[in-house]
């Protein structure tokens, strides 16, 4: 992300013009991007770009390396792989507590935005409206967070000065109107689309698209909101200069694909490098941001990819998606069950959800012992039935162990390689955050809950229309695909949403927003092995525990822990 490096020459040049002009250049004055009161445009811009690294830290990060799975296990579209600890309450939720180091982080950084966005907007006053705007974005981004996933939390107003220890829990209403205040100085005070400093910054849309799925929640309390929402997408979709995305382009034409996998292939995905569909695309420019190239180690990729490198006969491959770790695993609901009848849709294609895949070693050949249901079996194993020999380019023939680590169908989206990088340090790739196709599905939603019969039908057949371009040429069929009034439900929308933005969306946070974890969970269709399974859900766990260490913490008052957790 190039702003980033940024940060270091804003505050060079800071340096330097202090050194020139005072005669007191010896005294003290530590320059930060986060020097309280600081007003200066050069200072306020640090401060700003601050919050889009906070955004980097906390989706990128690493030291707990299941924390992305926190947000997608134990739901209706994924089940465990290999997993690393920090997520295996949210799909064994009888361990599910306060102490979760997962749970602690999302608070956390939160809280990071909430104070850093504070400390901006009370800098500026109305001094700088663009500042203050994208400070607001991320206080409601956050709060949106927090009030989604916990309920009532601390309402945090005005910069932290010193420590306090004293903070209450605020009903959802009080944060709601908080953010919906953001949100509207945001939309009316941030730049359009094209006029930001960098395509990564923050512009009406994204705040748009926000205030979409923000008031599409508080419609669950307030249903004059939903048409509030229909409006916030509607105002997205009627900028012309979005696109969903039809055709081949970018860099990768001359290679075998489809016009859906060129969204998020490196280099491609950006405005700029021909994504029409791109809302909010968060730059992690390799070996331009700081700390020599990524915000430590982000994880998607070694989420969402199967370590298919533990296998003989294959090495790391960009079209394969480079090396993956298979931390989690995409649910039977969501492998099988989903796409029943929708064969030809170009979001399942081999490309998008990748069931096999071929040996790439080149000059590799083994024999190999089969098992009667053709799967292969190891050396030293008696079990075998059958030999076979392969060879490079033949069909990959698994173990069956390997369904919850090594291979199983995954999603593409997060896969990128750099010959440099060949274990997969480094994620190479930028984030897809919000795109056109989500803002369609947030308006059906909002005319769904307005019984529109005719809008929200409308809106989806605009994706299946993409979703099934190339199969209608092939079939001849105009209208393979399309939906009716009575098909729409708020399952069905679920549904659609899971085969479009499968690995995109935190699903979690949309399935507690719509009232629908629990009914969800029981899709899953997993029912092997016993430890991979999700079990123990209970009502409580719809909203996360309060962080233990804030509570302790906080001896002036009682901040309450949600029912049900100790």
């Amino acid at each position: 992300m190039k702003y980033y490096n940024n940060i270091f020459f804003i505050l060079l040049s800071v340096v330097i013009m202090g050194a020139s002009c005072s005669k007191n250049f010896l005294d003290e004055d530590p320059y930060s991007s986060y020097r309280t009161g600081a007003t200066d445009v050069q200072s306020i811009e640090a401060q700003v770009i601050g919050l889009h690294l906070t955004y980097a830290e906390l989706w990128g990060m690493s030291s707990q390396q299941g924390f992305l799975s926190c947000w997608q296990i134990g739901t209706d579209v994924t089940s465990a792989g290999a997993t690393q600890g920090v997520e295996n309450p949210f799909y064994q939720y009888a361990n599910l507590n306060s102490e979760n180091a997962g749970v602690s982080y999302l608070w956390q950084k939160c809280y990071d935005f909430i104070n850093h966005a504070n400390v901006i907007i009370a800098a500026v006053g109305e001094t700088n409206v663009k500042a203050s705007a994208e400070a607001r974005f991320f206080r409601a981004y956050a709060y949106n967070i927090l009030v989604t996933l916990w309920g009532d939390v601390p309402l945090l107003k005005d910069p932290v000065a010193s420590p306090a220890f004293n903070y209450t829990r605020q009903p959802v209403s009080a944060i709601d109107q908080l953010i919906e205040e953001d949100l509207t100085f945001a939309i009316a005070n941030l730049p359009d689309l094209g006029q930001t400093a960098n395509e990564s910054r923050i512009n009406k849309d994204i705040a748009r698209q926000l205030a979409a799925e923000a008031y599409l929640r508080i419609g669950m309390r307030d249903n004059g909101y939903f048409a509030k929402a229909e409006q916030a997408a509607t105002d997205i979709i009627n900028n012309t200069n979005y696109k969903l995305i039809e055709s081949r382009y970018g860099k990768y034409v001359s290679e075998s694909g489809d016009f859906y996998r060129d969204m998020f292939r490196y280099g491609n995905q950006r405005r700029s490098q021909g994504n029409t569909e791109a809302i909010w695309t968060f730059e992690m420019e390799y070996n331009r941001m700081v700390n020599g190239g990524t915000i430590d180690n982000p994880q998607h990729r070694r989420v969402w990819q199967p370590a298919y490198h533990k296998w003989d006969g294959m090495v790391n491959a960009d079209s394969l998606g480079g090396r993956g770790n298979g931390r989690l695993r995409l649910s039977n609901f969501m492998k099988y069950t989903v796409w029943t009848g929708l064969n030809g849709d170009i979001r399942n294609s081999n490309f998008n959800i990748r069931r096999t895949t071929n040996y790439n070693r080149p000059g590799f050949s083994a024999t190999i012992g089969l098992t009667a249901g053709g799967y292969r079996v190891a050396s030293n194993s008696s079990s075998a039935v059958t030999t076979k020999t392969i060879k490079t380019g033949d069909k990959v023939i698994p173990f069956e162990a390997d369904s919850l680590e090594v291979w199983y169908p995954f999603p593409t989206k997060w896969g990128g390689y750099d010959a440099t990088d060949d274990f997969g340090y480094a994620l190479v790739k930028d984030w897809p955050v919000m795109r056109l196709a989500e803002t369609y599905l947030l308006r059906a939603e909002a005319r769904l809950r307005q019984n529109s019969s005719a809008g929200a039908p409308a809106d989806i057949n605009v994706l299946r229309n993409r979703a099934f371009k190339n199969a209608r040429t092939e079939t001849g069929n105009p209208d393979l695909g399309k939906v009716s009034a009575a098909d729409i439900t708020i399952d069905f929308i679920l549904d659609e949403r899971a085969r479009e933005l499968i690995a995109e969306e935190n699903r979690r946070t949309t399935l507690v927003r719509m009232g629908k974890l629990k009914e969800r969970i029981a899709k899953n269709g997993d029912v092997a092995p016993v430890d991979k399974v999700t079990t123990g859900f209970q009502d409580f766990n719809t909203l996360l525990p309060v962080p233990l260490s804030e509570i302790q913490l906080n001896k002036g008052a009682e901040l309450k822990q949600n029912p049900g957790y100790n």
